[in-house]
């Protein structure tokens, strides 16, 4: 569980991003928005590289990933009890010592993407942040709030979509992914044998 860990990205994370990017160079984005821990940041650089916008990134520290407190960097099977429940109960999990809540992400994350969308300026963003946060992000658009994960945690790479018409936010699309479905890792998995 990488969290607040600034790690860049792998090989594989690298040639996902270089093919998402290349299956959105149909896409103008005017501008982008990154989480300033590395791997969100390379990400969105490939992204804009590969899809043909040249656009500055900025930064946001509203879109950093969940913090695991204490339990930074561990694995799952690693954090017993606190851990299960970040994914089987992600409201009433009580967050991770000496981090973060779900509410407390939800209510960074949203506070962001409420500020885009109060703009409703008819752009483009091309936002890129973290599995934890953009579920945080979009969870208040969800038909059913309560369903934190959509049954899975956010594939690697993939795309959400929202529109704005009229200053009402639209989700569009969860987890699209443009790569081959094989590479997907489903990390929403409730045991823990990891």
């Amino acid at each position: 569980m990488q969290g607040r860990l600034d790690q860049p990205l792998n090989d594989s994370g690298r040639e996902l991003a270089a093919v998402t990017g290349r299956a959105m160079k149909d896409i103008r984005f005017d501008r982008c928005i990154s989480s300033p821990l590395k791997r969100a940041a390379e990400t969105a650089e490939i992204i804009l590289r590969e899809s043909g916008n040249d656009i500055p990134i900025m930064f946001d520290d509203r879109l950093l990933e969940i913090d695991f407190g204490d339990l930074e960097g561990k694995k799952l099977s690693e954090m017993g009890e606190v851990g299960n429940m970040f994914f089987t109960a992600p409201f009433r999990f009580k967050g991770f010592p000496g981090g973060e809540t779900i509410q407390d992400v939800c209510a960074r994350t949203q506070d962001f993407i409420k500020e885009l969308i109060a703009e409703d300026d008819g752009k483009n963003y091309l936002v890129s942040t973290h599995g934890c946060a953009m579920r945080a992000m979009i969870n208040y658009l969800n038909d059913d709030p309560d369903d934190y994960w959509y049954g899975h945690a956010p594939y690697n790479c993939s795309a959400t979509v929202v529109e704005v018409e009229k200053g009402t936010p639209r989700l569009v699309e969860v987890d699209k992914v443009y790569y081959d479905r094989s590479l997907i890792v489903d990390r929403y998995i409730r045991n823990t044998d990891r």
